[in-house]
Formats: structure tokens, C-alpha cells, sequence
């Protein structure tokens, strides 16, 4: 592999990539930089996040801009706030020996007066997110003509997110004549019909195997009861002392609850989800990145973009429907040519998923045991003692030492030792003492993936097998009505296709019955803040148990709305209004008719990172 001196960048850019530590380019870089420096063309590029796909671009890109020409040459879309702000700083620091060049950020949630600013002073390079490049496009603030670069970055989560309309307008204000790249950690449809309509002739670089996980993740699962998700969950933590995780759940709700637990457990954890505002959402992740958190519980659409290095683990508290989500789910860790562990707790029903699941990434999972209260002892003790023995002595407590002596010198060495490592390990002596065993024994048969026909059942209470129940966070009390439902998932899944069953709404909130198929995509779209930006929040309605106060309400069913249209597809432009034209209110009150699981407390209290 040949290192960045033979890669034929500007001597400039070399120096700056030696200050920054690089010696060898990354498998991503060894193939795109060579190749966009001899001769420049559209080019797609297939690999995993955390590779050096910015680099791979970002050097090159940087070789051909003139710094003496202040107009935007590079424009640069990725997904979401906080990996325009990664990229902005990386191509900053790749910039730093060649004077005159200007690079500008433009997201949601900062300042647009500020940006604008920023944009009026000719940057050379814009990277940006779509939703606030589009309103700088409608203010007429920004000016494509000079743009010869275009690069779509983490290509399959923007379309996934919903931007697809939003990257199109931008593709079209920018000129027929420019070089386009593609970066993608998978090649879903989405990504595949923008590649055929704005590139021509691309080169393919792809590092590893196609839609297939990083080579660095070990892949392991436990088979619990559902009902002891959480305890294993505390578990593995307790076995791994120095985790350093992203804890992945399905919906917010689960996220906060998760996240309260483990904090009222002592463990070091918060919550990343849509309902955080932008400076709370700052807040946690400063946390995090600076490792005073050792566990982030978040959604999947909260964590897109979260650019950490070192983490020890990804652990799915549920496992995605999308196997594609469950790839950047684990591409987050094994970064950088380090190893990391991707962690699935599942059920004896989730078993087909790690089936479909290792098809996919061409990865065999292996099965894992939950540790024993015995084993997650044991391997506390000896991460006490490793600390002990590694700690720093301040020259300070020399002064104390006299008094230290006298205080300990009726008990011998033996006893000492013993105090001391009671002192913390006792905790977890009494927790674990007499704990159960939390594993599952399967019958080894080949899991199944379930068929239809006479051998599945309907999922929920649709029509059939073919419609799934979902619970949605508004009702009766919001003067709601069926086709403002409707309407209201054709707006937010911008989608007149999707096939609606039965409606039943209640006081605080409504079930609807949908088109099985159209699930995933109707609950990522209502995850995705920019498409929902009411915070209606939409479920599994199988993922909940009925609260007493809900049975009562459903053993009178003439009291309540009930609308089934016979799984028509609708093709209304209604909004999600009601009469008076306001919008849905979402209050925290009327949104919780179920009940919270008690949690128990548990050895990690007082817990801290080292």
C-alpha cells in the first residue's frame, strides 16, 4: 500500500496530514485518492463509517480548490448536525498549511444570521446539511455556478432520514458540469436511483464487501426471556467494568425509560433521543465524547451522524427490522483498524433475525452466555485490583502518611488488603449473591423466519396477517378524527401509498392498523424530527401492555371512534389540524396511558468511570 508521499497530493496537504499523525492511508484513501487526483470523475465509494471516508475525499478535493478564487468550488451534504460539524473540522485541519482557504457549516439549529455571514465572505467549501441549505437556497444566499465538487456523504442515512426531496432541489441549482461523489456505507434503492440520475460513468471503490458490516466487530448475541432484557443488560455491563457503549432501542419512550433505570441504578448513563432540545442534546454528547458517560441509550435516527471513536461496544436492546440499520449500528465501533463487539439481546422469537442478519454482512454471530453473579464478581475484583495497582500517588499524601500508619498499624498486611477490596467489591457481593441464571437454552433447530398461510398468525389485530397495530401519541382529546390520521402519516411518510386498516381512537391517544410492509418506513419518518416536527410519536402497539384504566375504556366500545376503510390506500391532502386550525397538542400528560416497568437497583451505584 503505498503511503500519502505517493499519493500525489499537494506537498502542503502532506504536511499537514504528518502534524496530524497519519502515516499509513486507510484501505478507503489508498483506493480514492489516487484515483481523484490523476484524473478527476464521478466516483461512488462503499465502506463503512469511521474509515476515512472524509479523508478520502476531503484530501483530494482540497488538492484541486484555488484558494485564490472566493467563490464556493466544494459543496459537501451529509445527514445531520453533528457530522457537518466533524467534516467542517476535519477539512479544516487537512487546510491548515494552505493559506486563503475558507470552509463554512451550514446546519439547523445554530444561528441562519451567523451563517450567512459566514457564506458572504466567499467560502470555498460549503458542507452542509439539506434542510438549511435549502432554505439558504430559497433566500437566494448562496451561489452554486462556480461549484465543480459536489460529494453526498453517509448517502444511504440522509435518504433514509426522508431528505430525498430536499437533496434533489440541491442537486438541481447546482451545474450540469462538476464532478459528483457518492460515499455510502450501503447501497439501498435510494442511494442506487441518484446514483443513475446525477452521475455519469462513476468509478466503484469499494472497501470491504458490499452492504456488509466492519471486519473489525465481533458479532455475538444472548437469548434471554423478554422479560429479563434489562437485568442482562445490567449484566454485561457489570461484566465489562471499562464499557464504553451506545445502547440502541427502538422508540423514545424505551430510550428514556432505559437510560432513567440504569442512572437510578448508579450506572454512568444518559438518554439521546428526538424529544432532547438542541443544547440539552450538546450537553450529553460533550458528555459522552469526553468518556464521563461510559453508556449512551439512543434511537437510531438521535444517534445518526455521532461521530466517537474507541467505543468499546454497541449493544441493540432490540434489534432493527432493517438489517442495513443493524450494519451502521455496528460500523460504530471497530473503528480505525481497533476491534470492537456488537452485542443483540434477543428472544427465542428474534432468533430468524440473527439468521437474516448474518445472510446479510456474510458474519456468523457467535452465541454468548450471560454471565453468571459468580463470573461478574470475579471480574470485578480483579478490575479493582488493576486500578489499584495502576493508580498515580500524589506526592501530597506524603504529609499524611504518618498519621495513615498509626491509624492502621493494629491490623496486618492480610487484613488490610482484605478491607480494602471489600470496601468497593461488597456491593457487588450482596447483589449477586444468590443470582439466577438468565440464560435460555434453545432446541438448537434452525430458526424459522415466519411465513404466511395457515402457519402465522396475525401479528396484531389488523384485517390479516398482512396489517400491524401501531400505537400513536394523539386522540380524542385532540380532536382528532380518522382522515386527519390518515393524513397526518401521508404527510409525515410524504406517501399517499401506504395502505390503512382499522382506526380506533381513544381519549389520549389511537391504534391504527397499517400495511405491514410500510411499518419501518412509517416509524422512521415520525423519528425524523425535519418530517415530524410535532413530536407525534408512533409504536408497536405489541411492544406496550394495556393499563387497567385502558381495558375500561375498551370494554364500552360504543364510546369510542372506531373507522376501518377496508385497507384502501389514501390519497388525501389532509393535515393533521383539527377544525379550528391548530395544531395536535402532544402534552407529556396525555401521552403516557401505560405503565412503567419497576425497576430494581442494582450493583452500579455510585458507579465511575475510570
Amino acid at each position: 500500500m503505498p503511503n500519502f508521499q505517493e499519493l500525489g497530493l499537494n506537498p502542503r496537504l502532506i504536511e499537514a496530514v504528518e502534524a496530524l499523525g497519519f502515516k499509513d492511508p486507510m484501505p478507503v484513501q489508498a483506493e480514492v485518492i489516487p484515483s481523484l487526483i490523476q484524473q478527476p470523475s464521478d466516483l461512488v465509494g462503499l465502506a463503512q463509517t469511521g474509515t476515512g471516508k472524509t479523508a478520502a475525499f476531503g484530501l483530494p478535493v482540497l488538492h484541486h480548490i484555488r484558494p485564490e478564487l472566493r467563490k464556493t468550488q466544494a459543496l459537501v451534504l451529509c445527514p445531520t448536525r453533528e457530522l457537518c460539524l466533524q467534516i467542517s473540522k476535519d477539512l479544516r485541519s487537512y487546510a491548515q498549511f494552505i493559506p486563503g482557504i475558507k470552509i463554512s457549516a451550514v446546519y439547523g439549529g445554530a444561528s441562519i444570521e451567523l451563517q450567512i455571514k459566514q457564506l458572504n465572505e466567499g467560502p470555498q467549501i460549503i458542507v452542509a446539511t439539506p434542510g438549511r441549505l435549502n432554505d439558504m437556497i430559497r433566500r437566494k444566499k448562496v451561489d452554486f455556478s462556480s461549484v465543480q465538487w459536489l460529494i453526498l456523504d453517509e448517502a444511504d442515512e440522509m435518504l433514509d432520514m426522508g431528505f430525498q426531496e430536499e437533496v434533489d432541489t440541491i442537486l438541481e441549482h447546482t451545474p450540469e458540469e462538476k464532478h459528483t461523489l457518492l460515499f455510502s456505507a450501503t447501497m439501498p434503492e435510494e442511494v442506487e436511483r441518484i446514483l443513475a440520475k446525477y452521475m455519469t460513468n462513476p468509478v466503484v471503490k469499494t472497501v470491504g464487501k458490499r452492504n456488509t458490516g466492519t471486519a473489525n466487530v465481533k458479532h455475538i448475541y444472548y437469548l434471554v426471556q423478554a422479560k429479563d432484557r434489562y437485568a442482562a443488560l445490567k449484566r454485561i455491563a457489570d461484566f465489562n467494568p471499562r464499557i464504553y457503549a451506545i445502547i440502541f432501542c427502538r422508540t423514545r419512550i424505551e430510550t428514556q425509560e432505559i437510560a432513567d433505570s440504569l442512572i437510578r441504578d448508579g450506572y454512568n448513563a444518559d438518554s439521546l433521543h428526538g424529544d432532547l432540545s438542541q443544547a440539552a442534546r450538546d450537553n450529553v454528547m460533550n458528555r459522552f465524547r469526553n468518556q464521563t458517560l461510559q453508556m449512551l441509550v439512543a434511537t437510531d435516527v438521535a444517534a445518526r451522524g455521532l461521530d466517537v471513536n474507541d467505543l468499546t461496544h454497541v449493544i441493540n436492546y432490540n434489534l432493527p427490522d432493517d438489517t442495513e440499520v443493524y450494519i451502521h449500528r455496528s460500523g460504530r465501533t471497530g473503528r480505525a483498524d481497533k476491534t470492537g463487539t456488537c452485542i443483540s439481546i434477543i428472544n427465542l422469537k428474534e432468533k430468524f433475525k440473527i439468521r437474516q442478519i448474518e445472510k446479510k454482512i456474510n458474519r456468523e454471530f457467535g452465541k454468548a452466555k450471560i454471565p453468571t453473579g459468580v463470573q461478574v464478581c470475579e471480574k470485578q475484583l480483579f478490575h479493582h485490583i488493576d486500578r489499584m495497582e495502576n493508580v498515580e500517588i500524589d506526592v501530597e499524601i506524603e504529609s499524611f502518611l504518618p498519621v495513615i500508619y498509626r491509624k492502621l498499624e493494629w491490623m496486618d498486611r492480610e487484613e488490610i488488603i482484605k478491607r480494602f477490596v471489600s470496601l468497593e467489591f461488597n456491593r457487588f457481593l450482596e447483589y449477586y449473591r444468590d443470582a439466577r441464571d438468565l440464560n435460555v437454552e434453545d432446541d438448537n433447530k434452525p430458526a424459522r423466519e415466519p411465513r404466511e398461510g395457515r402457519d402465522r398468525k396475525p401479528e396484531h389485530r389488523g384485517d390479516d396477517g398482512q396489517y400491524t397495530r401501531l400505537f400513536v401519541s394523539i386522540g380524542r382529546k385532540d380532536k382528532v378524527l380518522p382522515p386527519q390520521i390518515i393524513g397526518l402519516i401521508n404527510e409525515v411518510t410524504r406517501s399517499r401509498e401506504i395502505k390503512i386498516g382499522r382506526i380506533d381512537i381513544m381519549d389520549n391517544y389511537s391504534f391504527v392498523d397499517v400495511d405491514s410492509k410500510s411499518v419501518g418506513r412509517i416509524m422512521k419518518a415520525f423519528e425524523n424530527e425535519t418530517s415530524n416536527p410535532r413530536g407525534i410519536r408512533v409504536e408497536r402497539a405489541s411492544e406496550r401492555e394495556f393499563a387497567p384504566a385502558d381495558r375500561k375504556s375498551r370494554s364500552h366500545p360504543g364510546k369510542e371512534k372506531s373507522f376501518r376503510p377496508e385497507g384502501k390506500s389514501f390519497r388525501s391532502a389532509n393535515k393533521p389540524f383539527h377544525s379550528e386550525g391548530k395544531p395536535f397538542r402532544n402534552k407529556p400528560e396525555q401521552d403516557s396511558p401505560w405503565k412503567k416497568p419497576e425497576r430494581k437497583g442494582g450493583p452500579g451505584k455510585n458507579k465511575k468511570s475510570k
